[in-house]
């Protein structure tokens, strides 16, 4: 048993260590963020490929860009693997790195910042110019302890930021929207840029987003300012993370042809919708979801792509020991709503019962009707869950490895192992064809 889960109170006790350790790596690496221009994103869902859209765009806009996210940290075009297991590193790290990319002459930093981070003051000393929300739902309540908390942690970027762009459609927009001084908003229902018109596909999602008030603006003229946006990552919650990019775009001052030019250039994000194709006649796909929203906004949108269709939807994913119990058993529901199979595994046990924690997902995948070894299994070894889920394929299916995404290690109680869930993906795909 660690420290935090003996000595209570210990998150709030430990907060000048970190508030030390934050300001020493600020003043060893003499305030590194100075001279770039900072733009941070945070929210429970996005904050990845939001950061790359808006570092992708800023790269054809001609800037030299630096940035920082859970799957990778360098120079655009340069990136290097993130490794740590977390998103915003270590302040003593973090302001290493950041003082590597100011001696490379950097004109942006694109900053991806959890709640984690901004609690325990890791991004001290760092100039934020635009503050990015994408969403902000169930998550990391086992750190915070309430909701409020974990809203108060991420809204610490916004007061800390000249600018904001916040989406409309959540619930607590209002409250990063009064943080900030200016502000633009996104949204499909509400806000400032709104998309319509929303096609989802394989290959992308393209939707139109119209600037409500430049068109109250040009009602006169009878003309609508609107731009065209397509993406080649699929999943219709990439209309959010682009109109987010979107609204940073039009902040900095880019035209409407980079803003476009520079979100499609974007291939992939390692460990969000990746397609896994050996040549088999079923689908896999590797995505990092691993809350509540992001399971929410995922499966029901594949669901509806399989609609009408005979078609499996074979949904495969765990839950981190040590971390947010509360999410455990409305993921369960969520995955037995949309999936037609669901198959627990390990994620990151840590010290917790396996056993314990998927029994935790599975009341709820039982409450949306899954049953016991019918069409709810608890295959505990991830790789065994992944060859298990393949033998469930047929034709056409839909398999979604979720939860471990980019990541490069499971850890359990004894041991942390290496691990690259596209690889080993693949890697089942191939023993499958030879067997």
């Amino acid at each position: 048993m660690s420290l935090k889960t003996k000595i209570p109170f210990y998150n709030k006790l430990i907060l000048p260590y970190h508030f030390l350790k934050a300001g020493a790596g600020a003043v060893r690496y003499r305030f590194p963020a100075r001279g770039m221009r900072v733009i941070g994103v945070t929210g429970t869902n996005g904050k990845t490929t939001t950061s790359f859209m808006i570092a992708s765009m800023l790269a054809e806009a001609g800037y030299r860009v630096g940035i920082f996210t859970s799957v990778a940290w360098g120079e655009w075009g340069h990136l290097e693997k993130q490794m740590e297991h977390m998103t915003t590193v270590d302040p003593m790290l973090l302001n290493k790195r950041m003082s590597i990319l100011r001696e490379k002459g950097m004109d942006f930093l694109v900053l991806e910042a959890t709640s984690h981070a901004l609690a325990q003051f890791r991004t001290f000393g760092v100039p934020i110019e635009i503050a990015v929300m994408t969403n902000v739902t169930h998550e990391h309540l086992e750190y915070h302890g309430t909701f409020e908390k974990y809203m108060l942690a991420k809204r610490k970027l916004f007061k800390r930021a000249e600018y904001g762009v916040v989406n409309a459609d959540d619930d607590n927009a209002k409250s990063f929207e009064g943080d900030v001084s200016e502000c633009i908003t996104y949204g499909v229902k509400r806000g400032r840029l709104r998309a319509s018109g929303v096609k989802s596909g394989a290959d992308g999602v393209e939707y139109v987003v119209e600037d409500t008030k430049a068109g109250k603006e040009k009602t006169k003229e009878g003309a609508l300012s609107t731009m065209k946006i397509r993406t080649k990552i699929p999943g219709e919650f990439n209309v959010y993370n682009s109109l987010a990019a979107v609204g940073v775009g039009l902040k900095v001052g880019l035209s409407e042809e980079v803003i476009g030019k520079g979100i499609f250039a974007l291939e992939e994000v390692e460990g969000r919708m990746n397609r896994v194709d050996e040549g088999q006649d079923f689908e896999v796909i590797v995505d990092f979801a691993h809350s509540p929203d992001s399971f929410e906004r995922l499966l029901s949108g594949m669901r509806e792509t399989l609609k009408g269709t005979k078609r499996k939807l074979i949904v495969l994913f765990g839950s981190a020991g040590r971390r947010d119990e509360g999410k455990r058993p409305i993921q369960g529901k969520i995955a037995g709503k949309y999936g037609d199979i669901v198959i627990l595994t390990e994620e990151d046990d840590r010290d917790v019962s396996g056993e314990e924690i998927l029994e935790h997902i599975a009341v709820g995948a039982r409450q949306s009707g899954k049953r016991d070894d019918k069409d709810l299994f608890k295959v505990p070894d991830r790789r065994k869950a992944i060859e298990f889920a393949y033998s469930q394929a047929k034709s056409g299916d839909v398999v979604m490895l979720l939860g471990k995404g980019h990541e490069t290690t499971i850890e359990r109680n004894d041991e942390t192992i290496q691990w690259n869930e596209a690889n080993e993906a693949r890697k089942a795909l191939k023993n499958r064809k030879q067997a």
